[in-house]
């Protein structure tokens, strides 16, 4: 049950993108590929830095580089999409765990019968033993069974257990309860089960070779793909997210050097992070070694 709260993590930071089974596009403005980025210049007198994470990752996958571990070193601040390191968030979590009706209730027939296949399919459950969770826990359940792995590393998590050891405040730009109405709003139940039975192994597995290849390009246009992601649902996740976090970051960035790890996801494509912060007079470079 622990690793099955911190699972629901993955959700709501977003490892939706785990659907990548689509073909590569030219979508992504981001021609530089890696997964650390410096941000400078606008009057900033302290560079800072962006990174992108996968979440979740199987223990034996995970990596941190050294240009990671020197520029966290090196870094003031911590800021995450959400402070996992604040207690009521994690509470709202757990609560979010829990449907506020049970999934018979919400679903028609139609839509019990397909998620108890997929459930079948994919995690050897059925609907029964999984009524009383939220689709969005739901998910978070077949996301883990996916990556075929029982050890998991959460990169959040991580990032705060170095926070700590170099006690540096952590931050978040966006609650629990404030994701988990994005998802709502950007989903219907139909287009939720259709992405559960997207999640497998084989496209997990794509996923993360993409990330170890530091390949945010590609991850950004198998995410955002028009058979994975109307225009509506990428606003509501992405665009209009990524362009009120660089609205916080001036005032984050102005006096301290901040670290800030947020989905892979969200750094390329026009209106991702990296392109928003240029847009805005910063000098972004991607850090290769």
């Amino acid at each position: 049950m622990k690793n099955f709260f911190k699972a629901t993590i993955v959700v709501l930071t977003i490892l939706i993108s785990t659907i990548s089974n689509a073909q590569q596009t030219t979508s992504s403005s981001t021609s530089e590929n890696s997964l650390l980025w410096e941000i400078t210049g606008n009057g900033l007198t302290k560079p800072s830095y962006l990174y992108g994470t996968i979440h979740m990752i199987c223990a034996e996958d995970y990596f941190l580089s050294e240009k990671v571990k020197k520029a966290f070193a090196n870094s003031e601040e911590l800021i995450l999409e959400i402070n996992l390191s604040d207690a009521k968030e994690i509470q709202d979590m757990q609560k979010m765990a829990m449907g506020k009706e049970s999934l018979n209730k919400i679903l028609n027939p139609d839509q019990l019968f397909k998620l108890d296949q997929i459930l079948k399919n994919t995690a050897a459950m059925n609907i029964d033993q999984v009524n009383g969770f939220s689709l969005t826990a739901v998910m978070s359940l077949v996301s883990m069974k996916a990556f075929g792995c029982s050890d998991f590393k959460l990169y959040e998590m991580e990032f705060m257990k170095l926070a700590k050891k170099n006690n540096i405040e952590i931050k978040g730009f966006e609650t629990v309860n404030y994701q988990l109405a994005i998802i709502d709003g950007a989903y219907t139940n139909d287009e939720m089960i259709a992405m559960l039975g997207e999640i497998t192994q084989n496209n997990m597995s794509k996923l993360v070779d993409d990330y170890k290849n530091e390949n945010i390009s590609l991850m950004y246009d198998k995410m955002v793909d028009k058979q994975q992601m109307n225009q509506h649902t990428k606003e509501q996740m992405l665009d209009i997210r990524n362009q009120n976090w660089v609205k916080i970051l001036p005032k984050l960035m102005d006096k301290k050097a901040v670290f800030v790890a947020v989905g892979a996801a969200h750094l390329a494509g026009e209106f991702g992070v990296i392109n928003l912060l240029r847009k805005a007079g910063y000098v972004v470079n991607p850090i290769m070694k």
